[in-house]
Order: structure tokens, then C-alpha cells, then sequence
């Protein structure tokens, strides 16, 4: 047999047997591991912005896991397998990719993302928008909506005019700042952080790994701050801005 398969067999009798044998296991259900998904989720995701190999592994066990769990849960039920999850997604696959499996042409990447779209519009999904999650977080979701209007013809003829309407919202919000107009000043933000995600995203850039990658650089910068500040037995609150200022500088020659 495969080794691929016998592991997987391997997965789906331990399951079988935690929730015969587990006192925990046997009393989950989907909503009471829904949270821990999540969390499985943000933590691959943490994985994957620090190119950890060993943990990304990890970290696909358990949402391995998981998805074992909630087929496991749903067969008990008698909605639904293992084996009706896997046969679902392999079927999509193939519908969706006639240029894999069929017989239609495609040029590049774009088009590939272009029939996508409209295969699954002939789904029955009424609008290229159902499939965003309404909980994603707002930077992925603005990212989202932006990669599937595209895909239908929605976007700038040329990457460089977004730069025209990044200028006019940042106008638009320095105005409202000027009026004092708090309700505005909000909805202006909102226009301002959606064009700058259009601006990325039309540069090929990613916000959220960007902006990710922007945290954590800042959190270990902050943190050689303190620890230098510590090291002098100091309190940052005793510290003036220019003297914090002169060991930041000390921090980002550590990068």
C-alpha cells in the first residue's frame, strides 16, 4: 500500500478509537472544537510567515486532525464521511479545472482565475462575492473581494491609476480630519485602507503577510528596546523620545 494512504488509515483508526475510548474526544462536538480550528488555522499561519518547515508540519497534523474529527462527528450522525469529503473536493477540482481535465485552453494564471469565477457562478452561486467568509478578518477580506471582482473584469486598466485614488482618499480624509467630522473621518480611514490594499494587491504583494511581517519586525525591535533600556536599569517611561529614538536606531542595525 501506499505510504501516503497507510498513514492516513493510520489517522482514521486513531480517531475511531479516541472517540470510543477518549473521555474528552467522546464528548466534543462541532461547536466545541470550532474555536480550537481557528486557532490551528492562526497558527499554521504564524508558521508559514516565519518559513518554520518543522512547525508548518506540525501544524498541518493538526488541522489534519481536526477535519478527521468533524467527518468523524458527521458520520455518527449519518450526514456525511470521510469518504463524501474527499470524493467532494477531488469532483471540484475537476470541475473547475477544465484545463487540467478538459479540453479548455487557458494563456496564464489570470484566466485560470477568470473561469474559475464563472464555473462557479454556474454553481448556482448568484454573486462572485458568496464564497468570502463574512468572519474573515477585514485586511484578508478587502484582499478577497478585490482578487474576485478582478477576476470578472473589475480592476484599473493600469496598476499606476490606484495610486490616483489612494492621493484622492487620503485628500478626502485630511478634509474630514480638518472638520472635526468623527463619523467621516472613520469612513474615510476604511476607503483609505481599502485603495491601499487595492495598491498591493496590483503590485503583487500580500497586505496581511506584509503587514504581518511589518508586526513582528516592530515587536522584536520594541522588545531590543527594552531589554537595552532594562539592561541600564532604566524605566521607558522615565526615558525621553530622543533617547528611545537613538537605541531603536541601535535596534534596526539588528535586523
Amino acid at each position: 500500500m501506499d505510504k501516503r494512504l497507510e498513514a492516513f488509515e493510520r489517522l482514521l483508526n486513531i480517531m475511531d478509537e479516541l472517540r470510543e475510548k477518549c473521555p474528552w474526544d467522546r464528548v466534543q462536538t462541532f461547536e466545541s472544537i470550532r474555536n480550537l480550528t481557528i486557532e490551528e488555522v492562526y497558527e499554521l499561519a504564524d508558521a508559514i510567515i516565519d518559513r518554520d518547515m518543522d512547525e508548518i508540519k506540525k501544524e498541518l497534523g493538526d488541522l489534519a486532525l481536526h477535519i478527521v474529527f468533524y467527518a468523524k462527528m458527521a458520520s455518527e450522525e449519518n450526514a456525511f464521511d470521510i469518504t463524501d469529503v474527499l470524493n467532494g473536493i477531488c469532483e471540484k477540482l475537476i470541475r473547475r479545472h477544465p484545463h487540467v481535465f478538459g479540453e479548455v485552453q487557458v494563456k496564464d494564471d489570470t484566466e485560470v482565475k477568470q473561469n474559475w469565477e464563472e464555473i462557479k457562478l454556474g454553481e448556482g452561486n448568484r454573486s462572485v462575492l458568496a464564497g468570502v467568509p463574512q468572519s474573515l478578518p477585514a485586511l484578508i477580506k478587502a484582499s478577497r473581494i478585490q482578487e474576485k471582482v478582478r477576476a470578472v473584469g473589475f480592476d484599473w486598466e493600469e496598476p499606476s491609476q490606484v495610486w490616483d485614488k489612494v492621493s484622492e482618499e487620503m485628500e478626502e480624509l485630511r478634509n474630514e480630519i480638518a472638520n472635526n467630522n468623527a463619523q467621516s473621518i472613520e469612513e474615510e480611514f476604511g476607503d483609505l485602507f481599502f485603495s491601499l490594499v487595492n495598491a498591493a494587491r496590483l503590485h503583487g504583494v500580500d497586505p496581511e503577510t506584509t503587514l504581518e511581517r511589518t508586526n513582528k519586525k516592530f515587536i522584536k525591535r520594541f522588545k531590543f528596546l527594552e531589554n537595552a533600556v532594562r539592561a541600564q536599569g532604566r524605566n521607558l517611561k522615565e526615558m525621553s523620545l530622543q533617547e528611545m529614538d537613538a537605541i531603536w536606531e541601535q535596534a534596526k542595525s539588528q535586523d
